[in-house]
């Protein structure tokens, strides 16, 4: 299933590895040198709706800071103003996002979901659709420190 999401999103893309549900990808990039990330889909509950093109990853950044990046895109776009929260293991943190993307607010905030995504067994991102309806895509973590570390290294 996630060798689906690292096709989909080929092109000049090369997977570095896959650890359970989780792939780690490395882009050509767009001229400013390679881009590589950690990426899962989201397990789908028995009677669920389709999730295609939901997906959670977390960038590798060079530089300095080296300081990775979490991105979510939502199964279905979300209702405006509504909360996006994002639980790990028994952390619970406030994203921001638009109606189809979430991410962190800042840098603390992306590195102390990565250290709960290192501990924790599974993560959730909720919220609300525009009919109030709730938007739950749930990812296993088993295996995304280890994409999340190959990421890392495959664009050093």
């Amino acid at each position: 299933m996630i060798w689906a999401l690292a096709l989909a999103l080929a092109g000049e893309r090369v997977a570095l590895g896959v650890w359970e549900r989780w792939a780690a990808i490395r882009d050509a990039g767009n001229g400013a040198g390679p881009r590589c990330f950690a990426i899962a889909q989201p397990v789908l509950a028995g009677g669920d709706s389709d999730r295609r093109g939901a997906f959670a990853s977390v960038a590798a950044r060079q530089g300095p800071a080296r300081a990775p990046a979490v991105f979510y895109r939502l199964s279905r776009a979300r209702g405006a103003g509504a909360a996006i929260t994002l639980t790990v293991g028994e952390r619970r943190f406030a994203l921001v996002g638009d109606r189809t993307t979430a991410r962190a607010a800042d840098a603390a905030t992306d590195r102390a979901i990565l250290n709960a995504m290192r501990s924790a067994h599974a993560m959730t991102l909720a919220t609300l659709d525009a009919d109030g309806r709730t938007i739950a895509d749930s990812y296993p973590l088993a295996g995304a420190a280890t994409a999340i570390d190959a990421a890392q290294l495959g664009c050093r």
